[in-house]
């Protein structure tokens, strides 16, 4: 899903000068030709990636723009465009809530440099929100990603459920994300900002399941050398998570039971019981009714837990969700990882999106972590997810050697019988069999490398061996802009 950038100029030449840069590097684009249009539209519901703001404009300046996103909760990143760079400018941008600034006119490559550090920059806000959600347990539905019929079914439900304290029970296959339902539950209750225990029913061993659930006094049994308080007692006052409930022993099915319906938990050398005040929700893969039916659950516990089931659907059943989830995993990602890719291609989205997932949110979370370690550019192409895709990374062509180009003239002269010949990716001779002119074979490579690399100007002056401006400078002298016009 292609980032978008909104411009807001009065000048509909400098738009267009920044529009084409843009496309070429891949963002979707937006423009406004003044203050109010651009206020009309993000009113409307236009939610740009990063805007591109020009401070001098008639009836509402870019200042005045600014301040109003602002008070509105507008949480974009913001450049801002001026034509002078004084100091008092850009201070006041600043103060504002402008993330960065450029002076007209600009190059291209400081107009892509800056969008890209702004959307690192709001990766890093995002990030450092969502970990501190996570750890004060406020986590809440809002902050989950998908806005499918299935996806809004299970917040409407979480929703509800969260104003009570009525036991949850999160059903679903693996990997669909039932601990984050879980986690919105406790934070959109009254019990948010409490603690928020979660426990793997099913990675405990058989013979450390009592004490780990409900802790056990110092000496109570053969390596008990401290007291341990137990899950239940973490989670006092908040919230306990039974991911994989089904997994539960009999003997510890009975306990649980008792500790639902009394309130109170007996550690295991513990000489009176313990009142706690817990939240139950539970979660399990498995059809707790076929293990009822089987002797393999207690009745009486499914009863307990079963008051109020919330379906997480599997990843298939809600493929439209899939580009949200690809980005917010590619902002992650980028953050831990210390990458900046900006998006996946729309060929890549499409290929993601038609694939099953047998192991749901979790596969596709791990996928895009890979192409994320693995990816060159500055967006995922298919063969990032060979897996899925089918298709290998291209090979990088080899660095030439220094004597390049006198091995081809004496392979073209070779081939004409020991006549040199022009022949060749970049022709070095002319039909007479002498040297071009340096121009004119400069001309034809940098047309090479633009239609070889689809355009990307980055990669074009990477292979080229030069700087972004020199390479934009050298296609103007060279008249070439019709090719890029053509790639792009």
């Amino acid at each position: 899903m292609a980032k978008t950038v909104f411009i807001i100029d009065d000048d509909p030449t400098q738009r267009r000068l920044i529009q084409a840069v843009l496309e070429r590097e891949g963002f979707a684009v937006a423009q406004a030709d003044g203050g109010e249009a651009a206020l009309d539209k993000i009113a409307a519901g236009l939610k740009p990636d990063v805007v591109i703001l020009d401070l001098v404009m008639p009836r509402v300046p870019g200042i005045d723009v600014l301040k109003t996103l602002r008070s509105q909760g507008f949480t974009a990143p913001v450049i801002v465009l001026t034509a002078t760079g004084g100091v008092d400018t850009v201070v006041n941008a600043m103060q504002a809530g402008a993330q960065d600034f450029f002076i007209k006119p600009a190059s291209p490559e400081r107009i892509i440099v800056s969008i890209r550090n702004a959307l690192q920059m709001g990766n890093l806000t995002a990030e450092v929100d969502r970990l501190k959600k996570h750890k004060t347990g406020q986590t809440t539905f809002a902050d989950l990603v998908g806005t499918s019929a299935p996806m809004s079914r299970v917040k409407a439900l979480g929703e509800r459920a969260a104003r009570s304290s009525i036991p949850v029970l999160v059903l679903g296959e693996s990997g669909v994300g039932k601990e984050l339902i879980a986690r919105a539950v406790h934070g959109c209750s009254d019990r948010a900002g409490k603690p928020f225990v979660a426990v793997n029913c099913g990675a405990i061993p058989e013979n450390l399941v009592e004490s780990i659930l409900f802790g056990h006094e110092k000496g109570a049994f053969t390596g008990a050398h401290d007291r341990h308080n137990g899950k239940f007692l973490e989670a006092s006052g908040g919230t306990l998570f039974l991911d994989e409930v089904g997994e539960l022993p009999l003997d510890m099915q009975v306990k649980l039971l008792r500790a639902l319906q009394e309130g109170e938990i007996d550690p295991i050398g513990a000489k009176r019981s313990i009142k706690v005040d817990v939240r139950i929700v539970s979660a399990t893969n498995r059809n707790l009714e076929s293990q009822v039916a089987a002797g393999r659950f207690r009745e009486d516990l499914f009863y307990r837990l079963n008051v109020y089931p919330i379906e997480a659907p599997a990843l298939r059943e809600r493929r439209e969700d899939v580009p949200a989830l690809v980005e917010a995993f590619i902002r992650r990602f980028n953050v831990e990882e210390g990458k900046r890719v900006v998006a996946a291609t729309p060929e890549t989205i499409s290929l993601l999106t038609a694939f099953d997932w047998p192991g749901n949110v979790r596969q596709l979370e791990n996928a895009v972590y890979r192409a994320i370690v693995l990816a060159d550019g500055a967006y995922l192409q298919p063969h990032d997810f060979p897996a899925i895709s089918g298709v290998q990374a291209p090979m990088a062509a080899p660095a030439p050697e220094r004597d390049v180009a006198p091995q081809m003239i004496g392979q073209a002269a070779e081939a004409r019988g020991g006549e040199p010949s022009g022949e060749g990716p970049v022709r070095v001779l002319d039909e007479a069999g002498h040297l071009r002119t340096l121009e004119a074979v400069e001309r034809d490579l940098i047309q090479l490398a633009i239609e070889t690399y689809a355009g990307h100007m980055t990669e074009v002056a990477r292979r080229l061996g030069i700087g972004r401006s020199t390479l934009y400078r050298k296609v103007r002298e060279q008249g070439l802009e019709g090719i890029l016009d053509h790639v792009g």
